[in-house]
């Protein structure tokens, strides 16, 4: 990137822009706007830790964030993003700068007062999203040694699928959805099977990566071929975890609205089996 003409300094940290190719862009970057004003030009090749915004409903709604941020707060935020951004050496989704500012503004003010925000997903998340849930306890370790704030565990897990999100560039609401129903279908498991299956234990973590596959063939439409005699052979020989694999798979189809395949079916049989059998 070139030279960018400064519109307006919004603080110490955030510029508006005037880009060759956007119009104008909301740059981001711990000390970028001070000392300087309107109409100077930022070398933008010259700040590595430079954040664009570029789609306009993001500018939009960061701008309207800013009032509320206390100046310090923000920069350990930039950092924080700044970190997640080389930690997983990833393009991230704009939207992060929204959704994680603004979560982590809350987050701050709640941990202050004393109050803590339970997290369901919690081990689903840690399970799942390995490293994106140390990138996360590593953002948390960095606002505990810049404002004192030790955020309780759950935040980790809340961090950890925001960076997912932007990693993946999938909508949160998407992620939480489909974290709920891991859940739930665990849940129908340990019921059916009238077990409890160990949180930390690699029986959990095998099953909700198992579904969470699962989920996303079923969004993504990725038919997954089907062994037919192996299907007939399971019904035969396993009927209860064969009944158990579609009851999961009705749920699926209820909250994802959308088809799955029946060869979901045969390997989530064997997975089930394979999970009975250990318990057994």
């Amino acid at each position: 990137m070139a030279n960018l003409r400064i519109d307006k300094v919004l603080n110490n940290n955030v510029l508006i822009a005037e880009h060759p190719s956007y119009e104008e862009v909301v740059l981001i970057g711990k000390g970028i706007g001070f000392n300087r004003k309107r109409g100077d030009y930022i070398e933008t090749d010259a700040v590595e830790k430079l954040f664009v915004l570029k789609n306009e409903k993001e500018q939009e709604n960061y701008i309207k964030l800013l009032p509320f941020i206390d100046s310090d707060f923000l920069e350990i935020i930039i950092s924080a993003i700044d970190l997640i951004k080389q930690r997983t050496h990833s393009v991230l989704n704009e939207h992060i700068h929204v959704a994680l500012t603004d979560h982590l503004m809350f987050a701050l003010t709640r941990a202050s007062q004393g109050m803590e925000m339970r997290n369901p997903f919690l081990v689903e998340t840690k399970a799942l999203y390995r490293h994106e849930y140390e990138v996360a306890a590593e953002v948390v370790r960095l606002i505990k040694d810049k404002t004192g704030i030790d955020l309780p565990v759950g935040e980790i897990g809340f961090i950890a699928l925001h960076i997912h999100s932007a990693i993946t560039n999938k909508n949160l609401s998407d992620v939480n959805q489909h974290s709920q129903l891991v859940t739930r279908l665990v849940e129908m498991v340990e019921g059916q099977f009238e077990i409890e299956i160990d949180k930390e234990g690699i029986d959990y973590v095998r099953l909700v990566r198992h579904l969470r596959f699962a989920i996303d063939r079923v969004m993504k439409g990725e038919k997954v071929e089907e062994p037919e005699k192996i299907a007939s052979l399971l019904k035969e020989e396993y009927p209860v975890c064969y009944n158990l694999s579609w009851k999961l798979i009705k749920v699926m189809q209820q909250t994802l609205k959308m088809k799955v395949f029946d060869a979901e079916a045969v390997y989530l049989t064997m997975h089930l089996q394979r999970l009975q059998h250990k318990f057994k």
